[in-house]
């Protein structure tokens, strides 16, 4: 599995801020509703469901929010870059600005943790998040998690 597998340019955007956790999962609700045409509502309520079970915030300013859904065929990815971080209740107790959004159907199993992993990997690169930081155009983002990160990772 390769980020590019998940992650459409139209799945990535720089955001200005958002003032909280439940305004982002909104955000992303509507990301996903238009680049993969799902129910926003369904997103966003997944999202906080398994934000509830335990915040999300992976540290050094990255969140990788994810949840399973019905009716979904594959692992979808969507990212965004805030310019303004975000208290984020991380392990780290830093804010976060760099939130990598996976959502895999409810069936995934082992598809959905391979893809988690892979993002993982990829966003604990400090020279990825570095660029990431660095750049402000949502196709520049898109090459740099879909060029420069983890090629691949294994079955």
């Amino acid at each position: 599995m390769q980020v590019a597998e998940i992650l459409r340019p139209d799945g990535v955007k720089v955001q200005a801020c958002s003032p909280s956790k439940r305004r982002l999962f909104q955000d992303l609700a509507e990301m996903a509703q238009s680049c993969w045409a799902l129910d926003p509502a369904k997103v966003n309520e997944a999202l906080l469901e398994r934000e509830a079970l335990g915040p999300t915030g992976v540290g050094h300013g990255v969140a990788l929010p994810h949840a399973r859904l019905s009716g979904l065929d594959r692992v979808r990815g969507l990212f965004m870059r805030l310019e303004r971080p975000l208290d984020f209740d991380a392990v780290d107790r830093q804010p976060v600005d760099l939130v990598f959004c996976l959502l895999a159907p409810a069936s995934a199993g082992v598809d959905h943790l391979k893809a988690l992993a892979l993002v993982s990997r990829t966003l604990r690169d400090p020279a990825i998040c570095s660029k990431l930081r660095a750049n402000s155009d949502p196709a520049t983002l898109h090459t740099i998690l879909t060029e420069s990160g983890p090629r691949n990772l294994a079955a």
